[in-house]
């Protein structure tokens, strides 16, 4: 049954005060979901715990059959309009919100070495942009991508807002982080990956690219590009362009790459 919330300073509903502020500084070891999109997406996740929901009152029984997923101890808190903007510190259009605990990150070794024969994988190098970040992990799920790896400097996949934009893609592809993009591609080599990177000055045409059994897929941040040293030891891809242009939204490159590199695996399966 939903728990009834009217004052914004109801100390059970603390996780969700300041949403705004609380992305910023952090949540110690939560995050934030948002939307009935993601909320879906969130609840068919084993690996994550939902701490609780707080949700616009109108919302609970249109949600009816999702949160039938939910462990019967965890708590829905639903609150009018004006009291849950309140709490949040902005207007919830969406009017559902979520609290659910992170899992530990495995090692880049041990998260390839579960990787079965045919494997498709994405490593992301500098890329401070949530939404970029999170319109990557949506190709990668669409796709079929079997993880992400992250070096340091890439932004958090499970930001509220980068969750968003992945509609709920950021829950589904495992992930993890290198200690640096040098070591990212030394644990992708030695787990037989064949590494290509995506550069304006790639060697190969996308199109013409024929994916090895184990791909993997490095993207950089657009302007900087991918370091020149990383360059140097994969194999360098690129996608003509015409009218003067020399790159794309880095999601938007994904997006393209990612469908080329699933599609020729499949007809090489056939």
């Amino acid at each position: 049954m939903p728990i009834p919330v009217s004052d914004p300073d109801d100390p059970r509903i603390e996780a969700y005060r300041a949403v705004r502020e609380r992305d910023l500084a952090g949540r110690e070891h939560r995050f934030v979901a948002e939307g009935e999109v993601v909320l879906r997406v969130l609840l068919k996740q084993s690996r994550f715990k939902i701490e609780s929901l707080l949700l616009a009152e109108g919302r609970f029984e249109a949600l009816g059959d999702a949160l039938d997923l939910l462990s019967p101890e965890t708590p829905v808190y639903t609150a009018n309009r004006v009291v849950m903007d309140t709490i949040v510190g902005f207007p919830i259009h969406r009017g559902i919100l979520a609290i659910a605990h992170r899992t530990a990150l495995p090692p880049v070794e041990e998260m390839l070495s579960r990787m079965p024969e045919n494997a498709l994988v994405v490593g992301l190098i500098g890329l401070a942009n949530h939404d970029n970040v999170g319109g990557i992990f949506r190709n990668a799920a669409a796709f079929g991508a079997g993880a992400v790896l992250l070096d340091r400097e890439t932004c958090d996949p499970l930001y509220r807002k980068a969750i968003r934009v992945s509609v709920g893609g950021a829950l589904v592809v495992p992930y993890t982080r290198a200690l640096s993009a040098e070591a990212m591609v030394q644990a992708l080599q030695a787990a037989s990956f064949d590494v290509m990177a995506l550069s304006p000055s790639g060697k190969e045409i996308l199109s013409h690219v024929q994916p090895s059994r184990r791909t993997a897929l490095l993207l950089g941040a657009e302007g900087p590009g991918l370091p020149p040293a990383l360059l140097a030891r994969t194999r360098t891809v690129s996608i003509p362009m015409s009218g003067g242009f020399d790159s794309l939204n880095v999601a938007t490159t994904s997006g393209i790459a990612l469908h080329h590199l699933a599609s020729a695996a499949s007809r090489s399966a056939l």
